[in-house]
């Protein structure tokens, strides 16, 4: 028994041998592969959260640029309207010859800045007096600055190349400006040579309608500067703000 008991040892050993060199010898079965949940099937696909940002961002700047472009060409349009109701009532109050009215020998009459009326009839007035000749100056320039400036409020609604150096929104402000200033160097003048004077010579007078639109056309004339600035403020900061 103990040599049969030494020979199955040998036996055992070689099938363990065997059962090993097969064990090594078998292709090891790969495990299947699973994708991490962050990672992402293509290389380019954008971050959803990152995305999403970088899209709303892009609509609400397009929001606000159409918003500030409709508060700028607002501006423009209310600034060109004063203008040109600035302008037309320069010209009538220039023209019309209400300026003044007052009672002379029993009678009313009324003067202007070119002729005076007495009893139905209207006469030129042929002197030539220092301050109504400022004022007739003053209310000319003023109506051509301001026709000026509503040219270049025109032009300022419109884009051309040859121009872009040449900020027509700001032109037109400062036409508007300037044409303020002329109506108020003419409204100045002749109201304190009127209180001055001619109220001493003539008991009973007062200012007529076409003084008064002369006032009412510098107040038209500075707001349309106002809005033409504004207008120019708001695209300089859209420009500014654009490449950002």
């Amino acid at each position: 028994m103990n040599n049969a008991r030494k020979q199955d040892v040998p036996e055992r050993l070689r099938e363990q041998q065997t059962s090993t060199a097969l064990r090594r010898r078998r292709p090891r079965i790969p495990e299947p592969y699973t994708i991490p949940q962050h990672h992402h099937p293509s290389p380019y696909a954008p971050d959803p959260p990152k995305y999403y940002h970088a899209v709303r961002n892009s609509v609400l700047k397009a929001l606000a640029a159409v918003i500030v472009s409709l508060m700028m060409y607002s501006f423009m349009g209310g600034g060109l309207f004063c203008a040109i109701v600035g302008n037309i009532l320069l010209v009538v109050s220039t023209a019309t010859d209400y300026w003044m009215q007052y009672r002379l020998s029993g009678s009313f009459a009324h003067q202007g800045l070119w002729r005076y009326c007495m009893s139905g009839k209207c006469y030129m007035q042929t002197d030539s007096i220092a301050y109504w000749n400022a004022t007739r100056a003053f209310m000319i320039l003023s109506a051509m600055s301001c026709f000026a400036g509503i040219i270049a409020g025109i032009l300022s609604f419109a884009h051309f190349s040859a121009f872009e150096r040449f900020n027509r929104s700001f032109a037109a402000g400062i036409m508007f400006f300037v044409s303020t200033l002329f109506v108020l160097l003419a409204m100045a003048i002749y109201t304190g040579v009127t209180v001055n004077f001619l109220g001493k010579r003539f008991g009973d007078w007062r200012f007529s309608w076409s003084y008064i639109l002369g006032w009412v056309a510098l107040l038209m004339t500075f707001f349309a500067g106002i809005f033409y600035m504004c207008a120019y403020r708001m695209h300089e900061c859209r420009r500014v703000a654009g490449p950002r």
